[in-house]
């Protein structure tokens, strides 16, 4: 029997993760949900998009948030963890 090359590992995109893009129509950056069109946030500025989309990971559970440039390239990634819950 011939061997079969092992499958890389690839990581799956969490429901969690998020993008920070540029907004053409209104202006300012959106903040849109792996494998969502529309936005859930918008932000005036790319340091408040940031601050919101990491808030909305870390809520949710954790995940990746991605920052696409104006030209449509990613320039940025970071894993955020999961929000510490408080005990009851």
């Amino acid at each position: 029997m011939p061997k079969t090359a092992k499958r890389p590992q690839v990581r799956r995109a969490s429901a969690n993760d998020r993008y920070v893009v540029p907004n053409a129509r209104k202006g300012g950056w959106d903040i849109v949900k792996e494998g969502h069109r529309r936005a859930t946030g918008h932000a005036r500025t790319k340091q408040e998009a940031i601050a919101n989309a990491r808030r909305a990971v870390r809520t949710d559970g954790g995940g990746e948030l991605r920052i696409v440039n104006r030209s449509g390239k990613l320039t940025g990634s970071d894993t955020i963890a999961p929000a510490k819950r408080r005990a009851a």
